[in-house]
């Protein structure tokens, strides 16, 4: 899995009732675009550091959006 800034992270739930969960990436941990990743969660605002498990999935940011 590699993202860049600005992609966005779906996690989907992996148990019956989890919901899904989606964030902006706003930083990779390796040049390579390798996790970790620390997302901004769009259901709560906070940010955290997350190693992406096999539940989720990058969309990347749309094409000709700025990249910070």
């Amino acid at each position: 899995m590699n993202a860049q800034v600005g992609d966005q992270i779906v996690l989907e739930g992996t148990h019956l009732g989890d919901g899904r969960r989606v964030g902006e990436i706003i930083a990779v941990g390796h040049p390579d675009g390798s996790p970790p990743y620390e997302v901004r969660w769009q259901d709560s605002g906070r940010t955290t550091l997350i190693f992406p498990g096999p539940e989720a999935h990058i969309t990347p940011a749309r094409v000709g959006a700025a990249r910070r």
